[in-house]
């Protein structure tokens, strides 16, 4: 499952490095302030969930989707493959506790947001997380693979987005969905969004530093992480002409450098699969220097895919085969 913008999705999306912080920010900003009011922001197993019309949806899937995953189900009640996967929804919404919350929305009284997600048969079941739509699955589906999908998608909004879910108290009062308050923001916000800000003018020199100015402070910012390995790869191919380095790439299988270079363009042109196979190749054809190099760019661009990709699993065990 690869989700539209919220990854690089085969080239490197400034947007999703935004929406990431954003996010971010947000679910901290939730916890912070629910512990700064002294309570838990918990809520009762019966909210998780929610019917959605279209009058809501901003609320109650947009805004939420800043604290927690939001799992769409478009149902109808003539539907019957609709009957059998929505009770698996619900049950999985309460077994998951709070990693996810489910919101089901009636296609035959909100037909303006079935066309909006493209739906073009029920029942079809999407997620939006920070904002950002991804499809999931549509028609029947087998609850492995179901689980399967919702791990993945629990995963991304953990890892690449800070979003640890929502806190369930089987005695909190049911209707209690807390809404994500607005606190003071945290002691990175304003570098990470000039960041961003120099990424979105093309100042990749600029976004380096404000990077790294984070990362100084906090090196394990996953934030900062990944937004300099992206600003750092924007950096490197910025001005150079393509057919040339292809060129030299041609003519020189065996040069580390040639190779890194045409590399570094693959991925930009959003071409994930050939980057990675280009520099394991170079890995087994290289030794000593040129091989070790070769080997720390290959996990640079690891890093800017982002963990979670397949194609950087893939990759990996390719690596490893090839250096052992």
């Amino acid at each position: 499952m690869q989700p539209r913008n919220m990854s690089m999705s085969g080239v490197v999306d400034l947007a999703a490095v935004k929406a990431a912080q954003e996010a971010k920010a947000k679910a901290e900003q939730a916890r912070a302030e629910s512990a700064r009011q002294g309570g838990t922001g918990a809520v009762s197993p019966a909210d998780l969930v929610i019917d959605v019309d279209e009058a809501g949806f901003e609320r109650d899937v947009l805004q939420r989707s800043a604290e927690v995953p939001v799992v769409i189900d478009f149902w109808a009640e003539w539907c019957e493959p609709c009957k059998q996967l929505s009770p698996v929804l619900e049950r999985l919404a309460v077994e998951y506790n709070g990693r996810f919350l489910l919101a089901k929305i009636d296609v035959d009284a909100n037909q303006m947001l079935m066309q909006q997600f493209g739906v073009q048969g029920i029942p079809a079941v999407f997620a939006v997380v920070a904002g950002q739509a991804l499809p999931l699955f549509q028609g029947a589906a087998g609850e492995a693979q179901i689980r399967e999908t919702l791990e993945q998608l629990v995963a991304v909004a953990e890892q690449r987005f800070g979003l640890t879910g929502l806190t369930v108290d089987p005695d909190a009062e049911p209707g209690g969905v807390p809404a994500a308050p607005t606190v003071p923001a945290g002691p990175y916000d304003a570098l990470l969004e000039a960041a961003v800000q120099a990424l979105d003018a093309g100042d990749f020199a600029g976004a380096v530093r404000a990077y790294q100015n984070v990362l100084s402070e906090d090196p394990a910012n996953s934030e900062a992480k990944l937004g300099l390995a992206q600003a750092e790869l924007l950096q490197r191919v910025q001005g150079a002409d393509p057919q040339q380095v292809r060129k030299e790439a041609a003519e020189k299988p065996a040069d580390a450098q040639a190779q890194i270079a045409a590399a570094d363009l693959d991925l930009v042109g959003g071409h994930v699969e050939d980057a990675f196979g280009r520099l394991i190749d170079t890995v087994r054809r290289t030794a000593g220097d040129d091989r070790d190099t070769v080997r720390l760019r290959l996990l640079e661009l690891f890093e800017v895919v982002g963990a979670e990709d397949p194609r950087v699993a893939a990759a990996r065990r390719a690596l490893a085969r090839a250096l052992f």
